[in-house]
């Protein structure tokens, strides 16, 4: 999906931009290649610079309730400091590098609901218009894969995935925003947690791995938001029994018991774990309200199938309507 589009900036008779984004798959810390393609318009043009702008759309929580927005998360020049004359075809081949953070959209070919884009902007004579937007599909690291895989295979079921705009205390959180992944428990987990949320925080060695479940209260007691924190190498990842480490981490997820540490963090660092997993966690009251992992964690502002399958035909709809609805209104806001 590649939008034309006039430069507004210049009026009528200006140069045209179109980023064409290139065939490879990308994944978080990946190298995301393509061409930007310029016609020149009814004069010569100064182009001062081109850049592309890594955008997502993200969910904010606020006291009036929850709104959307769009993030620019990462912003590359790719080119300027030239001439472009009337008519003239000009290509700019671009190669550059994604954040480590960067969500995850699909799981083997199905749409998560997680909307990225690229937008390309550029800017002449002093005047700047971000020309064109074309959507930005991203695939799991190996290590994420595995671990959506294992939860898949441990009969959890996806149930929806957005972008939280906050920060994850204690976390080595980069980007302003954190993925969350809902997850319909399993039939061993459905007397004992309601939901789990997943997030993962990439980065060169690794990843943090945050989960969150919300468990069930009892007769006289109240449900809590348990949390737990892990992290995975990227090495070794074809060697290790995911299974068996995920259902590990589950169990203590439901177990934990300890109260509740300081709002910046996920309660004390506690010795490593199986397999050499470090671990955070926390317990806390549910009182009804979520934001991410923890209220106290996260500061906001204002796999599929889980192993092929289980998101199917569940949100495929939907997922399309709103990555529509996410570009024609960009559209229909810039042109």
């Amino acid at each position: 999906m590649v939008f034309k589009r006039l430069l507004g900036a210049l009026g009528v008779g200006g140069p045209t931009v179109d980023t064409v984004l290139g065939p490879a798959s990308v994944r978080p810390g990946g190298t995301l290649t393509g061409q930007v393609h310029l016609v020149g318009g009814k004069a010569d043009f100064e182009i001062e610079h081109v850049t592309l702008e890594l955008v997502a759309r993200v969910e904010a929580e606020h006291e009036g309730g929850e709104s959307q927005g769009v993030v620019t998360f990462d912003r590359f020049t790719v080119g300027g400091g030239f001439r472009l004359t009337e008519g003239e075809q000009r290509s700019l081949p671009f190669s550059v590098i994604v954040p480590w953070e960067t969500p995850v959209t699909e799981l083997h070919g199905q749409s998560l609901g997680v909307v990225l884009g690229v937008r390309t902007e550029l800017s002449v004579a002093g005047a700047k218009d971000k020309g064109d937007l074309d959507p930005l599909t991203i695939t799991p690291l190996p290590v994420q894969e595995a671990v959506l895989e294992a939860l898949g295979g441990l009969g959890f079921g996806f149930r929806s995935a957005d972008l939280e705009y906050g920060r994850i205390g204690g976390s080595g959180q980069r980007l302003p925003f954190f993925q969350e992944i809902e997850l319909i428990p399993s039939p061993a987990y459905a007397q004992q947690i309601n939901e789990i949320e997943l997030t993962f925080l990439a980065n060169p060695g690794g990843a943090e791995v945050v989960l969150e479940a919300d468990k069930r209260g009892g007769f006289l007691s109240p449900g809590q938001d348990a949390l737990m924190r892990f992290t995975v190498a990227h090495e070794g990842v074809h060697q290790q029994d995911w299974p068996a480490i995920v259902d590990g981490w589950l169990r203590q997820l439901v177990e934990h018991r300890a109260s509740y540490g300081s709002p910046g963090a996920y309660g004390s660092p506690a010795p490593f774990g199986p397999g050499g997993h470090d671990q955070w966690h926390g317990d806390r009251p549910h009182d009804g309200h979520r934001s991410g992992p923890g209220m106290g964690t996260a500061v906001a502002a204002g796999a599929a199938g889980l192993a092929a399958g289980v998101v199917g035909g569940m949100v495929a709809g939907e997922v399309v309507d709103e990555v529509g609805d996410f570009f024609e209104g960009d559209e229909e806001d810039e042109g």
